[in-house]
């Protein structure tokens, strides 16, 4: 990774929550110009949180960047690792309700969307709902949660490229219900035992760390590992894939003619074992005013050799 991709570190100007409805209070934020280009930034998992980092994509001199934590996620309340939570107002299409709520309260007419993973899903259901709300859309690591999508990584594709990782992955299931991980683990991670749902939700978490990287690194297993970070990662995601994240199967890509003029880029590893390629480059394919950047250094993560360079450069290119 090199750190001059990256704009110097930044503290946010303003930040708040607010208010969506259905008992819920999203954490916002904001920093770099408060006069500039207004970016909203949406994290992966579903669950991962705000990540202070992602405000360094930006040049702080031209940009208004928006951060905020997506329902049950960071600091937004209820938080899904809280005992008793009602999931049922907690979907993509709530998430998207959320985002035109943030940019109507920050007075924002249109803004740039960036995200990765779980991010890009969302970016991309928000930007083919709304399209006139969007100026440009920055994607990493394209994922539109197809159950193709979902089978490789869950249900055995990804496993013939990290076959050991896979068996660590299987090992929390009971083998009588290997066939289904989604729906064990989706048992697993709401178990009544803290003990149970607390084992099972570092095990769903270390398997995406061990195999997000072009090259396996133990730092990202430490991270995942993290009960705090494992808990509320793995809720959220098999709360969000166990019901096809509430999309039509390849909804995303198929709508995708709805971004008419709307200017992209789409970073995208080559060697993403997370999100294999064939995602972007079907989304690029049916999103003409889209550019792909296909990186032959990369898998999944935002530090592999070329990603960092690449965002920057499209963000630039926007500002």
């Amino acid at each position: 990774m090199r750190m001059d991709d990256l704009y110097p570190p930044i503290e946010p100007y303003d930040s708040g929550f607010l208010d969506v409805g259905d008992g819920h209070r999203v954490h916002w934020e904001q920093s770099g110009n408060p006069g500039g280009k207004p970016v909203v930034v949406l994290h992966g998992g579903p669950g991962s949180g705000i990540a202070g980092s992602t405000r360094r994509h930006f040049d702080p001199r031209a940009y208004r960047i928006v951060l905020f934590d997506q329902r049950g996620a960071g600091r937004s309340t209820p938080h899904i690792g809280d005992d008793g939570v009602d999931l049922s107002t907690n979907t993509t299409w709530h998430l998207v309700a959320d985002m035109e709520a943030l940019r109507t309260h920050l007075g924002i007419e249109r803004w740039q969307l960036f995200g990765g993973s779980w991010g890009a899903t969302l970016a991309l259901a928000y930007a083919e709902t709304h399209p006139e709300r969007v100026s440009e859309i920055v994607l990493r690591g394209v994922f539109t949660a197809r159950r193709s999508e979902l089978d490789w990584i869950y249900r055995g594709g990804a496993a013939r490229v990290f076959p050991e990782q896979w068996e660590d992955f299987l090992a929390p299931i009971p083998p009588e219900l290997r066939h289904d991980p989604l729906a064990a683990y989706h048992a697993l991670v709401f178990d009544p035992d803290r003990a149970t749902r607390e084992r099972a939700a570092i095990a769903w978490s270390v398997w995406e760390g061990a195999i997000v990287s072009l090259i396996p690194q133990q730092n990202f297993v430490d991270n995942y590992s993290a009960p705090a970070f494992a808990v509320t990662f793995a809720r959220l995601a098999l709360h969000y894939f166990t019901h096809d994240a509430w999309l039509d199967d390849g909804q995303l890509i198929r709508d995708a003619g709805k971004l008419p003029g709307i200017p992209g880029v789409i970073v995208q590893g080559r060697y993403d074992a997370v999100c294999p390629p064939n995602t972007a480059y079907e989304l690029h394919r049916a999103w003409q005013s889209s550019t792909l950047r296909l990186i032959n250094t990369a898998g999944h993560a935002v530090t592999d050799p070329g990603v960092l360079a690449q965002l920057r450069a499209a963000t630039d290119s926007f500002r």
